[in-house]
């Protein structure tokens, strides 16, 4: 079986040191690639090193967190535009709107988000979308976009049934990670109905580990537990989950 982990911080300060064990995991457990999405500057050596490193298994996005969007988000997008006219990524990412923690730098998360998008147009790029405590906006925000050709993925997914309807209407994917297994997050009832051509898997390592490693450090290899939940879920065999998951992401990823 062939897995392709579609979001994975492996460059964070807690897996970097155990790197070649964390990729060792992963290829015992059948997950091939693992895609990087940046979260601001600082993360880009790191994250551009590995790729160079490991470029079979380990590949690049380029992007402003909504998290990062502070004062100097200006300068920090400067440098995202930079890459993106420097060099091919597989995504714009990851990008969106986050109004969990603090809502001081709302319009400025928006003109980012917007700012990205547009530059996924102008770069024929997919983007992928970071949303929380904030789908409503996100999925409006991204509508007009759409109409000029967007496309791309909601990682992570955590919402109901209803905004899972709204995103996949748009041509858009589901990343489904740990929360899946999750038995209270609603996720599992929120995509019981929803194609299985929209639905991919992710980690978000080193957060949010699936049952049965909540409370431990996430990797690239813990998917295979999404990866059973959902084969649970749809009453399908594990292999056909691994085969149709892994052609999704290659599809919009240009894999």
């Amino acid at each position: 079986m062939r897995f392709i982990d579609t979001h994975s911080h492996i460059y964070d300060e807690t897996i970097l040191p155990e790197i070649d064990i964390v990729l060792k995991n992963a290829s015992n457990t059948g997950v091939e690639k693992i895609l990087m999405p940046g979260i601001d500057s600082a993360c880009i050596k790191d994250m551009l090193d590995l790729e160079a490193k490991y470029p079979q298994q380990c590949i690049a996005m380029m992007g402003l967190h909504p998290c990062y969007v502070k004062e100097n988000y200006k300068q920090e997008l400067k440098i995202v535009e930079e890459w993106l006219s420097k060099r091919k990524f597989i995504a714009i990412g990851e990008i969106g709107l986050d109004f969990y923690w603090d809502k001081t730098f709302t319009e400025q998360q928006h003109k980012a988000f917007e700012t990205q998008m547009q530059w996924a147009i102008d770069y024929n790029t997919p983007i992928v979308i970071h949303t929380r405590n904030a789908m409503g906006e996100t999925i409006e925000a991204v509508k007009p976009f759409v109409k000029k050709g967007l496309r791309g993925a909601f990682h992570c997914f955590s919402g109901s049934k209803e905004s899972a309807n709204q995103i996949i209407d748009m041509g858009f994917y589901l990343g489904l990670g740990g929360v899946l297994t999750y038995k209270n997050a609603g996720v599992a009832e929120a995509i019981k109905d929803i194609p299985m051509e929209y639905l991919f898997l992710e980690t978000d390592a080193p957060y949010l580990p699936p049952v049965p490693y909540r409370g431990k450090r996430n990797e690239p290899a813990f998917m295979i537990e999404v990866a059973k939940k959902l084969a649970e879920i749809k009453q399908l065999p594990l292999h056909e989950i691994a085969t149709i998951t892994t052609t999704n992401a290659e599809r919009l990823f240009g894999l």
